[in-house]
């Protein structure tokens, strides 16, 4: 399985948007630190405040904020919202052509591990990312030290 960019993208805005805490975050500041297009930032954060992840602001005075606290977004929730195609192979979509598929197994197979990989990451939050390892990501993003990772 590969996580497309843009997931990782999201990823990465709740990352830096938790470790900012209470201070709010631009997305030109987010693409400056991870040298990512503005333009393609923009639509994931788009996305993001559509499906209750960030709260945008406009305005002067405006930015991004987590919507919920850290410890209550799921990665597997997050990773579900924000992969458009979760079929492995060609047999999973709804346009198989595959000649096989009534007789072979490999489509159950993969349908169980990639059930394993969402359990897994139902076990983790975002808050789990940052964990003890938070100054360290404050230090690498060049965040104020005094950033308070939200929880």
């Amino acid at each position: 399985m590969h996580i497309t960019r843009y997931t990782d993208y999201s990823l990465r805005v709740l990352i830096f948007v938790a470790l900012k805490g209470e201070e709010r975050s631009t997305i030109h500041e987010i693409a400056e630190r991870f040298d990512i297009s503005r333009n393609h930032l923009m639509k994931v954060v788009h996305q993001l405040s559509q499906k209750g992840y960030l709260t945008a602001i406009r305005g002067k005075n405006g930015g991004l904020l987590l919507s919920r606290p850290a410890r209550e977004i799921g990665l597997g929730r997050l990773v579900r919202d924000t992969e458009r195609d979760l079929a492995l192979v060609e047999c999973f979509s709804d346009h198989n052509r595959c000649i096989i598929t009534p007789a072979c197994r490999l489509m159950s197979i993969l349908d169980e591990a990639l059930e394993a990989f969402f359990q897994v990451l139902d076990r983790y939050t975002l808050e789990d990312i940052l964990g003890p390892r938070a100054p360290e990501l404050i230090r690498l993003l060049q965040l104020p030290q005094d950033a308070v990772a939200a929880s």
